[in-house]
């Protein structure tokens, strides 16, 4: 029976209607970074293709390496040019019986969705650890888990409020053998769409708000109870007595008394569960729709902008003495060979890095001299630093800071630009534990418009690092991208050996380094510096290094 602002989905019936779109919210775990800033845009008034983001099913986005698969697509920016998100992730909530078939729906979600960066989060993860006297009723099947004090519901919130927001969180990992958490918990991060599926669902009203689209899985009692006890059985190592007894002393009443009465809050209820495709058909068309009216044109922004003020305060550019000149003019010229364009970039890249160094911030220390005097010095105030390249072409930085900072952790974020939109996509990143707490040296090797600047700042960000500890460290950079980085992130220090005055056609750096280079096999300078280097690298050879 249907009740105002849902529709019963049934059989091959297609409903007249959906009140879906009512329920809506305001919108809201490598390659070369400079890669995603130098290619063209499409012309102005051109008609905007569909995103690389939904790819035909008959080939889809995958790179199968030795030991996984990874789907390539990309994320498109969730952020606008002032660097806010300006989008929140879409959440899907699911809700309905123990066993009712939502893992399965929202596996025909995603597989019927097509779109990178889904998560599926499961209520399952957010049971509340058991006390030793609990633990006892749970191994007597004595313990009711289908009620709403058996579930961590503030943590729950927190955590799906944090990854609608486009944060990295940390998912708690339930062992239902032991009935506690695992000391190791599961990193999370980059949603576009979220689905959220558990038994309670519906229950709390803090955690509705965080839902964009309420769906209510409707399956036989009788199928439940069958799937429940295979389930419990073959996956949890339980007894078939004891799932029947745990079954008609908790999860029925449960279901009766919690459950059941939240299907009145649901947009849609889906019979039938995973079997039912033409509900999953309407439930993945809206989806669709929404993420469309969310697509952001960040880098035809900034390529747009005027930027007509002095150089940001944050920006420290290398002093011109007669070496850094003599390198540039050696980097710079159409004449250089390859070999000595690397070696020359790499002594002004390990000049680059040294005066970054200059700015993380010290303290006095007095040290003893081995002819047993006293030495008043500084050394390093901060708990560590972590170098974060944006592929390809950051990496080529790695080795100067290498050389000059002991033991400095490496992370890797890849961004690459979408042929079609014209828009810099997060492809994959790799960064080290706990970075949130570090000094972070991020390195390109030359950002023209700051498109996948922005984008990695951003990804910094989301990670909790502070933005007042983030040096973006370029070896060029152009006056456009100087304001649009400093303009979005005003605390990040901006760190080069020159600053150019203009952009081509082609978002080139003008004059800019390096030899003249084909469009179509490389698209930008910091493209050429990578390909200089390691010339035998392409995308692909990223995810392979990255995944092997």
């Amino acid at each position: 029976m249907a009740s105002t602002g849902r529709r019963r989905l049934r059989g091959r019936q297609i409903p007249m209607e959906t009140e879906c779109g009512k329920m809506m919210s305001s919108r809201s775990d490598s390659g070369s970074g400079e890669d995603s800033l130098d290619r063209l845009l499409p012309p102005s008034g051109a008609p905007r293709r569909k995103s690389a983001t939904s790819l035909s099913k008959s080939e889809p986005p995958l790179l199968r390496t030795g030991t996984r698969t990874i789907y390539t697509a990309g994320r498109p920016p969730w952020y606008d040019e002032h660097g806010a998100q300006s989008k929140e992730a879409f959440v899907i909530g699911l809700c309905g019986g123990s066993a009712s078939g939502k893992t399965t729906v929202a596996n025909k979600i995603i597989e019927a969705l097509d779109v990178p960066w889904v998560v599926l989060l499961s209520m399952d993860s957010f049971y509340k650890d058991l006390s030793p006297e609990e633990q006892n009723l749970a191994a007597s099947n004595d313990y009711n888990f289908d009620h709403p004090g058996a579930f961590d519901f503030e943590l729950l919130v927190s955590t799906l409020r944090k990854l609608k927001q486009g944060k990295s969180v940390k998912i708690p990992v339930y062992d239902f053998t032991t009935h506690r958490r695992q000391k190791d918990w599961k990193n999370v991060y980059g949603a576009s769409v979220i689905i959220f599926e558990g038994i309670m669902s519906f229950v709390d009203k803090e955690l509705l708000q965080l839902l964009d689209m309420k769906i209510f899985v409707d399956t036989d009692s009788d199928i439940r109870l069958v799937r429940r006890l295979r389930r419990d059985i073959t996956e949890r190592g339980r007894d078939i007595e004891g799932v029947i007894k745990q079954y008609n002393k908790f999860v029925k009443p449960a279901f009766e008394q919690y459950i059941e009465p939240t299907m009145r809050l649901a947009d849609i209820v889906v019979p039938r569960g995973g079997g039912n495709m033409v509900a999953i058909d309407l439930i993945v068309q809206h989806v669709q729709s929404q993420l469309e009216e969310r697509e952001l044109s960040v880098r035809a922004l900034l390529a747009s902008a005027q930027q007509n003020q002095p150089l940001p305060q944050t920006l420290s550019v290398l002093e011109s003495t007669a070496q850094v000149r003599g390198l540039h003019t050696i980097i710079r010229s159409k004449d250089t060979s390859r070999d000595e364009f690397i070696f020359y970039s790499k002594r002004l890249m390990r000049l680059l890095i040294e005066h970054a160094l200059t700015f993380l911030p010290s303290q006095p220390c007095t040290v003893q001299t081995p002819q047993g005097h006293e030495y008043e010095g500084l050394s390093y105030n901060g708990r560590g630093i972590t170098g974060v390249s944006i592929l390809r072409a950051g990496e080529t930085m790695e080795p100067a800071l290498r050389a000059v900072c002991k033991d400095v952790r490496i992370g890797k974020i890849l961004i690459q630009t979408n042929l079609d939109s014209g828009e810099p996509e997060l492809h994959y990143l790799r960064l080290p534990k706990d970075i949130g707490e570090d000094h972070v040296i991020l390195m390109d090797s030359t950002v023209s418009t700051g498109a996948a600047a922005m984008m990695a700042v951003r990804v910094l960000l989301d990670h909790e690092v502070q933005e007042d500890k983030i040096a973006l460290v370029s070896l060029l950079m152009a006056e456009l991208g100087v304001h649009s980085v400093a303009y979005a992130f005003p605390k990040v220090k901006i760190i080069t050996t020159a600053v150019d005055k203009s952009l081509d056609d082609n978002l080139h750096v003008i004059p800019g380094i390096g030899k003249p280079i084909n469009a179509h096999t490389h698209s930008s300078k910091s493209e050429y510096v990578c390909h200089t280097f390691c010339p035998q690298l392409n995308f692909l050879a990223c995810f392979k290094s990255l995944n092997a």
